[in-house]
């Protein structure tokens, strides 16, 4: 009795995937191993999960070879392919997860349902309800998982391409993490930045438009089409700093970590815990710039003020309304990008241990 594996694709033409841990039992039946993977493939795509076996047909000693093994790998050769995949998975699911507290946030930024995350809340549930919290999530999750595809990969391939190997000297004094952080930011924001404004405006702006493309084809129509990238050179400024800030903050922390507990694997927990750090400390030092490019993209709504640049923004926010007004929503805000950049780490890395290029690799 021994174990096959199942190849959707062959080897030679290109392969991309295939199903681990096939066994076969004493009576020639085919069966699936604890937690192994199927796929299926059609015209539209491929889709994966994990499915159960049926206990009285898994062989005793199987049981016993298998416990505590990993069994879920799927094989991607492609190295790039696998750090876009993962960073698409992961800005999907941590978008998902905190919709409600981005939504909180995009509202308290400009001040058009109240002045706190509770009033914000009560005049969402008034109006919309629950589907209120996540009104244009899915062209947030349209966004982001491109988005951080785009930034992830980006992230990994610079800071391994400036990284010194072992026993070289360093290419930079700079630290790579530092400036691999700057390249993914910029590079995600330049590609999907209209998403984003047509994001901001679906959830502000409350019957105004039908839908994506309803709104993508009003702005092009009224605004005309530059009006789809406003505000996009605060976004780049703010991008720099955070992004630099957030991914420096991540590998440091990943880092100390190794050199503190002696380990080089790092968990799954842990990676959700250093992540939520490196964004708690990246995003309290570039809010005044979120704020200044979220008000920059509501342009003339409600008769607001339509600022030249995003000094003019600052300067008219922190005259008109304090410094307080710098910083309006940075609870709300912290409460989503928080955890929100752990839960991306955090699949990111799953989901990378997944995605392997070897059949026998862990």
């Amino acid at each position: 009795m021994g174990r096959k594996r199942i190849h959707l694709f062959d080897d030679k033409k290109s392969a991309f995937f295939s199903v681990y841990d096939l066994g076969l039992n004493k009576e020639g039946q085919y069966y699936y191993h604890p937690e192994a993977l199927f796929a299926s493939v059609g015209q539209m795509g491929m889709s994966f999960g994990v499915q159960q076996p049926n206990p009285s047909c898994v062989p005793e000693e199987e049981r016993v070879m298998n416990k505590g093994k990993k069994k879920l790998k799927i094989k991607v050769k492609n190295p790039s392919l696998r750090r876009l995949i993962s960073g698409a998975f992961a800005g999907a699911v941590s978008r998902t997860v905190v919709a409600p507290l981005e939504t909180i946030r995009t509202h308290l930024m400009v001040g058009t349902c109240g002045h706190s995350s509770t009033e914000v809340f009560h005049d969402i549930m008034k109006n919309d309800g629950w589907k209120g919290l996540f009104r244009g999530n899915f062209v947030n999750v349209i966004r982001v998982a491109p988005s951080k595809a785009i930034e992830l990969f980006a992230f990994d391939t610079v800071n391994k391409s400036l990284s010194p190997k072992p026993g070289e000297e360093p290419k930079l004094h700079i630290p790579p993490s530092l400036i691999a952080g700057a390249c993914a930011g910029v590079s995600s924001t330049i590609c999907t930045y209209p998403l984003e404004l047509l994001k901001t405006r679906l959830t502000v702006q409350r019957g105004v438009y039908n839908g994506l493309l309803d709104a993508f084809l009003k702005i092009i129509k009224e605004e005309g089409p530059s009006e789809l990238y406003r505000g996009l050179a605060p976004s780049l400024i703010g991008v720099i700093p955070y992004s630099a800030t957030n991914y420096f903050a991540y590998d440091t922390l990943r880092k100390a970590y190794r050199k503190f507990s002696k380990k080089e694997k790092i968990g799954n927990i842990e990676t959700l815990l250093i992540g939520s750090a490196a964004g708690a400390i990246s995003s309290t030092a570039t809010f005044p710039l979120e704020v200044a490019r979220k008000h920059m993209q509501v342009g003339a709504l409600s008769g607001r003020q339509v600022y030249k640049n995003v000094i003019h923004a600052l300067a008219t926010i922190l005259e008109q309304e304090g410094i307080q007004g710098l910083y309006r929503g940075l609870g709300p805000s912290c409460m989503k990008l928080v955890p929100a950049a752990g839960i991306s780490f955090m699949c990111y890395e799953a989901c990378k241990r997944i995605l392997v290029e070897n059949d026998d690799e862990e």
